[in-house]
């Protein structure tokens, strides 16, 4: 437990810097973009003359130089102060705050689906390498991966919810329902079924395809042939050594596939209108609306620096080793 206490500080110490490449970096990127909140306002607004284009720049500080603003923006970063949205007039870490969950809801979802039952599947392609079982499942997964998620979710929701009818089309639950307790929970998980379904197809192939590659590989092992010299069953070597050491890559790939993941779910809640994240950084590109993106932006780095701590921190919980070797480091 010690050495993942320091395992956690180096990596939020290590964070720093990639944060303020992240923070930099947006910003400038979208200073090179062309137009500005007070071009989307007035032609929302149906136009203006030079004196209300000259006092909305100076009421949302466009009229300073990039360089002041940036360190402006800086300054109230550090006093989590992500400004006011032009687009909505409401601070923007509310909105944030107030959009998170849904994509927490739906991103977790997905990875816990798709990690549970690709690893699950690559076990039981890799536990044969070469058999029918193993060609089919290796075929589905490669036919699956190569399917775009938004083709995917399309496909869902005209079978499902247009045609059969089973499902919802669209939201994250039913408006102005009042259901509460279970009802409620019941409720939200219809709404899920098709967008995680269409988030996790794509990712479980990859899983499953990654889980059968790494036990193709741990079979070739020593420790492996001594098991089977020792005359352990098949099940056991498969399930207390094979499967257990193959199973390490995937928790780094989960890792690596958090910001993927986040970026494919703008895609997803698009698709199903799911009040998230990923649909208010749409919002908010449609709109110009500046500030609020790079409140979408930071928090999104954030929560994929957290939860790339969290998977180093399992990682090295289920490898020692990987501990031992980052303290000696």
């Amino acid at each position: 437990m010690q050495r993942a206490g320091e395992l956690v500080i180096r990596r939020l110490i290590g964070s720093i810097p990639v944060l303020l490449i992240v923070l930099v970096g947006t910003f400038f990127l979208l200073e090179l973009a062309s137009g500005d909140a007070v071009d989307a306002y007035l032609v929302s607004s149906g136009g203006g003359d030079a004196a209300l284009v000259e006092t909305l720049r100076a009421d949302w500080g466009l009229d300073q130089s990039p360089i002041t603003r940036l360190g402006l923006y800086l300054w109230n970063i550090i006093h989590l102060d992500f400004g006011h949205s032009v687009l909505l007039n409401r601070p923007i870490l509310d909105v944030v705050l107030e959009r998170l969950p849904n994509t927490l809801l739906l991103m977790g979802s997905a990875i816990a689906l798709s990690f549970g039952i690709g690893s699950l599947l690559g076990i039981v392609a890799g536990s044969r390498p070469g058999s029918a079982r193993d060609r089919l499942l290796s075929i589905g997964s490669l036919a699956l991966y190569a399917v775009p998620s938004f083709w995917l979710g399309l496909v869902l929701v005209v079978v499902f919810s247009v045609q059969l009818r089973w499902l919802p089309l669209s939201g994250i639950e039913t408006l102005a329902s009042g259901k509460a307790g279970l009802h409620r929970a019941w409720d939200i998980f219809r709404h899920l079924v098709l967008p995680v379904g269409a988030l996790a197809l794509i990712y479980l192939a990859l899983y499953l395809r990654l889980m059968r590659a790494g036990m193709v590989e741990v079979w070739r092992q020593d420790f492996v042939l001594a098991a089977r010299a020792k005359g352990l069953s098949r099940r056991r070597i498969v399930w207390r050594h094979v499967a257990r050491n193959a199973l390490l890559p995937l928790i780094t790939m989960l890792g690596l596939q958090s910001a993927t993941m986040l970026g494919g779910s703008v895609v997803i809640e698009s698709v199903f209108s799911i009040p998230g994240l990923g649909r208010l950084a749409q919002e908010a590109v449609s709109g110009r609306d500046t500030p609020l993106l790079m409140g979408i932006i930071v928090i999104s780095a954030v929560l994929v620096i957290v939860t790339n701590l969290i998977v180093d921190v399992v990682y090295a919980l289920l490898d020692p080793r990987v501990g031992a070797s980052e303290a000696s480091a």
